[in-house]
């Protein structure tokens, strides 16, 4: 089976987070997910996430320190997830098409996010039960 490490960027605003659709054609189409992508072969995590954020939302950002690693194991293919405290540097604007939003911490569990993300969204809205 193939494992794919992927980072991820949590970003908080005015009590909301960022996330964007998951678009067709692709693994998980229409999933909420937290901005990130695939870490290629040779690159560190916070460089891949860069990459990432520059590709998809046209932003610079400065990465913090990581939130959370996590692994999960789907029917084809296992994804270790890094998941990173991120601020971003001007507004994002999806690049590929995708939606975005920003959703309020109250209501993060009630999107459709990919099971890989259950653990990071019990522990941002720990606090709200």
């Amino acid at each position: 089976m193939t494992t794919i490490v992927v980072t991820a960027a949590v970003v908080a605003r005015d009590g909301c987070f960022l996330v964007t659709r998951r678009p067709a054609g692709t693994h998980l189409e229409g999933y909420w997910e937290f901005p990130g992508g695939k870490c290629e072969p040779g690159e560190t995590l916070e460089a891949s996430l860069l990459r990432e954020l520059r590709e998809e939302l046209a932003v610079e950002a400065v990465i913090g320190a990581e939130i959370l690693t996590t692994s999960h194991t789907y029917p084809e293919r296992r994804v270790d997830l890094h998941f990173f405290h991120v601020t971003l540097s001007g507004e994002p604007v999806p690049q590929l098409g995708q939606e975005m939003q920003w959703i309020p911490r109250t209501q993060l569990g009630s999107l459709k996010l990919p099971p890989a993300d259950d653990e990071l969204v019990a522990l941002l809205t720990r606090h709200e039960r």
